[in-house]
């Protein structure tokens, strides 16, 4: 079972205030024609917002449970005829359709614990790519005000629900909490700096075409939020570059 099967009710209410990612996707999404396919792709917070803006969405989710809340949001929405849910891993998706578009919203990413689970799930994402196709993901790295902030604590992030962030800093990992009334539910995930996200990508075969700093596209500077854009990049013809200065190719082109 999933970590989040435990939560699959809880889990609109306690993200309700995440929206500020929403119309980047959805963006994204449009311009790419679809079908897109969202890894993460959980209760459709971002899927079915998608689908109104009718692009057919290949939706992965390891939780059940999510997937059946996707599935009646999205009837609900009217939009269940373009929601093509389908249980499984990022690092083995059930996917054979070549798509221009695959996407992994909310630090679905961090969910992957070591670099070999990283790579299988990026070498999947551009398997699933038209060749030229993007993968559009976000991750991020605390910084040490958020860590003192919150570590330990029991922090009420919604009328009634209750989370708790236990970072370990040698490890680069959090433990992540949350309570409502009934429901509850323990997760982990790990961070890597920017440098590391950029290294990886060229080992799966992409190039970089943009790293923003928040979904409003600002150049990435020093913050806690990476929203990467990448294509397949079949001749690995920018490796040099990457290995020798992966910030400096993180920075978008004017």
């Amino acid at each position: 079972m999933s970590a989040y099967d435990a939560i699959a009710r809880l889990y609109d209410p306690w993200s309700t205030a995440v929206v500020e990612d929403i119309a980047f996707y959805v963006e994204e999404a449009v311009a790419s024609g679809g079908p897109v396919v969202e890894l993460g792709v959980g209760t459709g917070r971002i899927a079915i917002p998608t689908a109104l803006a009718g692009i057919h969405v290949i939706g992965v989710d390891s939780s059940q449970g999510m997937l059946d809340v996707c599935a009646e949001r999205g009837r609900e929405a009217g939009v269940g005829a373009l929601l093509d849910l389908r249980r499984g891993d990022f690092r083995r998706p059930p996917v054979d359709e070549r798509v221009p578009l695959v996407t992994c919203p909310f630090r679905a990413f961090l969910h992957l614990s070591s670099d070999d689970d990283r790579l299988a799930a990026l070498a999947a994402a551009r398997e699933l790519l038209l060749p030229a196709g993007r993968f559009v993901f976000d991750v991020f790295t605390p910084s040490q005000d958020d860590i003192d902030e919150t570590d330990g604590r029991w922090i009420e992030r919604e009328p009634g629900i209750f989370e708790r962030a236990d970072w370990d800093l040698v490890e680069q990992s959090l433990t992540l909490s949350v309570r409502g009334e009934v429901d509850a539910s323990t997760m982990k995930l790990w961070w890597l700096e920017p440098a590391r996200w950029h290294v990886l990508l060229a080992e799966a075969g992409f190039a970089v075409d943009a790293c923003y700093g928040w979904f409003d596209r600002r150049p990435y500077v020093d913050s806690e939020d990476t929203v990467w854009v990448a294509s397949r990049n079949d001749l690995h013809a920018n490796c040099d570059k990457i290995v020798n200065d992966p910030l400096e190719a993180t920075r978008p082109t004017p």
